[in-house]
């Protein structure tokens, strides 16, 4: 028997439970894995919460790295021994695991295991909407909500790296450093300035191309109202909560404006697309161009106080979890 954290109900962090599961031998197309470090993310506090329901009880986490410990019939993906990692796939808060190999990535010798539990689906985010929802152009200019978040750090510096100037919000002045020192020209600290009234005034009263707004409920509206005609709305996540149904009538009125709510299992979901979209987050990594720093790192069965300290915005950049 191997330990995880479970819920077998939806709430606050004492609902996170440290237990004892069975994890069997692997089926057909699939590889068991021992984790090595698992990913903190934001998803996790909306499937803990409920808000992206999950069969309870449930194995939260979606990201980890680890070592294969055995393989199932007909996996040609992995073998027994390799270093791989993964993201999107719900289960990763337990020492030890089933999953698809097919959702298995390679890990480059020169990426260590807790700083690709940091960046898989971070990056891999940064990648799909940075290069994929609403490519990036050198001399455009772009607002990224959370700057200092997790995607924030990773997306500010790739942004950068494309020739973007960077306009991004944080909630402190010591977040507004840390976004700075990573690509960031123009943090923004919300709890002091109206981030609509900065923007207009950064770009000239023009607005940026690309908004990309991972707070959601708070920030959605005035997100709208920073974009120049034709610009894009990019919802990918909810940390302040869900964004209320809006009408087809104010993106034409705001001038044009396109709006998404696009997600990192869709843009993944053919291993095609997967391992190009890994390595692509590896490139810029070995590159330097973005540096992917693991800030904070908590035992695996504290991850209830990592869920606090998340959803109070005490945590910048990157935390893992040690099984």
């Amino acid at each position: 028997m191997v330990m995880a954290i479970r819920i077998h109900e939806t709430g606050d962090p004492e609902v996170l439970r440290w237990e004892g599961v069975e994890v069997g031998r692997p089926g057909p197309g699939e590889a068991r894995v021992r984790h090595t470090a698992v990913g903190l993310n934001f998803i996790d506090v909306y499937h803990r919460k409920g808000l992206y329901a999950l069969p309870l009880p449930a194995v939260p986490g979606s990201e980890a790295a680890g070592v294969v410990e055995e393989i199932g019939a007909g996996v040609t993906e992995v073998k027994v021994g390799d270093r791989v990692a993964y993201a999107g796939v719900v289960g990763a808060y337990s020492q030890v695991r089933l999953i698809r190999a097919d959702r298995l990535v390679l890990l480059p010798e020169d990426i260590e295991d807790r700083a690709a539990a940091a960046m898989m689906l971070k990056g891999m985010t940064a990648q799909y909407l940075l290069r994929r929802t609403c490519p990036v152009q050198r001399g455009d200019t772009v607002l990224i909500h959370a700057a200092a978040g997790g995607v924030g750090l990773i997306a500010c510096q790739w942004a950068k790296h494309l020739g973007a100037t960077v306009i991004g919000t944080v909630s402190t002045e010591e977040k507004a450093a840390v976004a700075r020192r990573h690509g960031c020209d123009h943090p923004i600290v919300t709890s002091r300035e109206d981030f609509v009234a900065r923007v207009k005034e950064i770009t000239g009263g023009r607005g940026v191309r690309v908004v990309y707004d991972s707070v959601g409920k708070d920030t959605f509206e005035g997100s709208l109202d920073c974009l120049q005609p034709m610009g894009m709305m990019v919802s990918c996540g909810n940390s302040s909560g869900p964004v209320a149904p809006i009408s087809p009538l104010v993106l034409s009125a705001k001038g044009s404006l396109f709006l998404t709510r696009p997600t990192l299992m869709t843009y993944t979901a053919r291993r095609e697309d997967l391992l190009a979209t890994a390595a692509a987050l590896f490139e810029v990594v070995h590159s330097g161009a973005v540096k992917v720093e693991v800030h904070r790192t908590y035992p695996l069965e504290e991850a209830a106080q990592a869920h606090r300290d998340l959803e109070a915005r005490r945590t910048t950049g990157s935390s893992v979890l040690l099984p």
